[in-house]
Order: C-alpha cells, then sequence, then structure tokens
C-alpha cells in the first residue's frame, strides 16, 4: 500500500488538469515583462491582497529575503513570533542577506502590540540596533498552524507605524488563515507594507510564491529578486499551475483543516503524547512526545514503516500536514497507525 505522507503540504503532486493548464499556458520572458501567465497571476493576487503590484518568485523563503532588504538596512532589528520560519528554517539566510538580526517576543508564534512596543529601539540610539520591521507568521508553521488573531495583527501595525516600523506578512499559509477565519485574503493583509503567499503549499502548485504591496517596494523587490538569482524567462509554465490552483483549490482547503481535525481528536487524549487541540486550527497537527515515549525521530521511522510519513520537528517534536493528495479516508489511516505505535510503548 502507498504510504500516507504528512510530512508536508509540499510533497503534493500537480493533478492532470493543472498539468494540462501548464502545459497550454501562454509564455513569454518575464524578464521583460512580457509573460503573460506571470503577469496574470500577479494582477490577480495584487487584486485578491489588496495591493497596488505583486511579483512572482520562486519560493516563499525567497519571497521573505526580498522582503527583508526591501524593509531593512544592515544592522537593523526585526521583532518576530517565537519559532518563525524566517528564523528556524531559511538556513541563516537573512544574517547573510539582509545583514539584519531578530527579536523574539511572544508564545507559540503570536504576541501582542505591547510586546512590540516593550521590544522596540529607537534608530538614535548608540549601542541597541534599530528596530526596523515587525514579521508576522500567519498560519504559525511551529505553532501548530495556529491562526494569528487578526484583532492583534491590527493593534501590532498599529503600534508599528506609531513607532515608524515597517510591517511585513509571512503569509506562505495565508490561505489557510483566511479559509478558516471565513475573511478575505484582502482583509488579513491591509494593515502590512509587503506581504507573501504561497502556492505551493495548501494550493498544491509544484513552485512559486507571490510578494505583494505597493508599486515602490515590487519595483525594488523585482530588482533584489534578479540579485538573489530568482529572475525566471518563461516562467508562465508555473504561474498557469498558480491560476488554475485559484480557481479550483481554494473552496476544498477547509478538508484538509477538517483532516488536520480528525487526527489530532484521536492523538490527544494518548498517553505519552502532549497536543494541544487549541492550536489545530487549520491543517497542521504538532504533537509533544513526553517521558518514557522514544524521541521524534525514532517514532517518524516507526511510523515510516507502517506506511506513514511525518516531521521530526525537534528532538521530541513531531508534525503532521495534510493536503490536497490526502484523503479523510487516509488520515483516519494513518491515526489508526499513530495510536497503536502509542499505545506499543
Amino acid at each position: 500500500m502507498e504510504a500516507i505522507d504528512l510530512r508536508s503540504d509540499t510533497v503534493t503532486q500537480p493533478s492532470a488538469p493543472m498539468r494540462a493548464a501548464m502545459a497550454q499556458a501562454p509564455v513569454g520572458d518575464d524578464q521583460y515583462g512580457e509573460d503573460p501567465s506571470v503577469n496574470a497571476l500577479q494582477s490577480r493576487l495584487a487584486a485578491m491582497l489588496g495591493k497596488e503590484a505583486a511579483l512572482f518568485v520562486p519560493s516563499g523563503t525567497m519571497a521573505n529575503q526580498i522582503a527583508l532588504k526591501v524593509l531593512t538596512s544592515p544592522g537593523d532589528e526585526v521583532v518576530v513570533g517565537e519559532e518563525s520560519h524566517i528564523v528556524w528554517h531559511e538556513a541563516g539566510a537573512a544574517s547573510a542577506n539582509a545583514g539584519v538580526q531578530f527579536s523574539v517576543v511572544g508564545r507559540g508564534g503570536t504576541f501582542r502590540a505591547e510586546d512590540l512596543d516593550r521590544a522596540f529601539k529607537p534608530r538614535d540610539h548608540i549601542v541597541f540596533p534599530a528596530t526596523a520591521l515587525v514579521a508576522i507568521e500567519n498560519t504559525h508553521n511551529r505553532g501548530g498552524g495556529v491562526v494569528f488573531p487578526q484583532a492583534d495583527v491590527g493593534a501590532i501595525c498599529e503600534t508599528a507605524r506609531s513607532l515608524q516600523v515597517r510591517t511585513y506578512l509571512d503569509g506562505a499559509r495565508l490561505f489557510n488563515a483566511a479559509a478558516a477565519a471565513g475573511v478575505s485574503l484582502a482583509e488579513l493583509a491591509a494593515p502590512f507594507d509587503l506581504v507573501s503567499v504561497a502556492l505551493s503549499k495548501g494550493l498544491g502548485c509544484p513552485v512559486g510564491s507571490v510578494l505583494a504591496g505597493g508599486t515602490e517596494p515590487i519595483a525594488r523587490a523585482r530588482r533584489f529578486r534578479r540579485m538573489f538569482g530568482g529572475a525566471m524567462r518563461q516562467a508562465g509554465i508555473l504561474a498557469a499551475a498558480g491560476l488554475y490552483a485559484l480557481d479550483n483549490n481554494l473552496e476544498r482547503l477547509r478538508d484538509d483543516h477538517a483532516n488536520a481535525k480528525l487526527i489530532a481528536d484521536r492523538l490527544a487524549p494518548l498517553r505519552g503524547l502532549e497536543l494541544d487541540l487549541a492550536t489545530v486550527q487549520t491543517n497542521i497537527v504538532i504533537f509533544h512526545l513526553g517521558a518514557g515515549a522514544p524521541d521524534a525521530q525514532a517514532f517518524v521511522q516507526a511510523a515510516k514503516e507502517q506506511g506513514v510519513l511525518l516531521s521530526a520537528f525537534g528532538p521530541r517534536t513531531v508534525r503532521a500536514t495534510t493536503h490536497l493528495d490526502v484523503t479523510a479516508a487516509q488520515c483516519m489511516r494513518a491515526a489508526d497507525t499513530l495510536t497503536r505505535l502509542a499505545k506499543a510503548w
């Protein structure tokens, strides 16, 4: 039986209709702004996010790194939530590319306006690094896919403006946040100077993210995309997947959320597992292995031998992520397998 792959929502395969859309895409040279499929994707997502302009880039990590270059200067400080992707999962790129350092606030990936206010350091201080940017991740990956409360988002961004601090939304899974919260992408993105969304996660595309904001910062972002080696030519083949996904894969995101809840509800009561059901708001389930349980690598290996693929997210932390290539029946089977493993300790 084929393995049930819950390692990430990036493991999805493009469907046959998506592949057909890619094969038939009209293309041109995007470096000259002449790829009609790329231009259509950028225009459509700029409108959906309520921004003036957008830029198609190869990955969410590149989108984050470009945003740092646009919104900060070397030596600046960026305020982020605990265990943010931009800190934990980008190979130290922020220090190498933008020359910034981070100030971590809050718990579980979320924080509040008073946390930013306490962390803020003025630009004219002779010792401290200047706080130039606050970055919010929504949904928050290592926080278990939690949706960042929009009331807190608004207050944080209002505080940032009063402190002359720029704002960035790492919205790699913003489509999931919008589906879970029942609000538009534009509402979630409105308070921010720049926002990114990933197409290669919940929407099932093989490649790509989009960075959106004002016309001037996106023009600067285009130059940094080139600097980072992310400029593409006939990229419409990839952008067409995004256009197909926006037409066909948005409404079904709630299915992924229901499947994640199905798994979490089965695992939460088990002895030796620590799982906060309040964090299971979208398509990510994170649980911790207690005393007497195997470590994460051993648990993941045992699950793999039983046909369920998971990610070890720390020495005793495991992540399961639902997506469009796993069904409710498969998630139920995966939950059965993980339950058997846990009960065998």
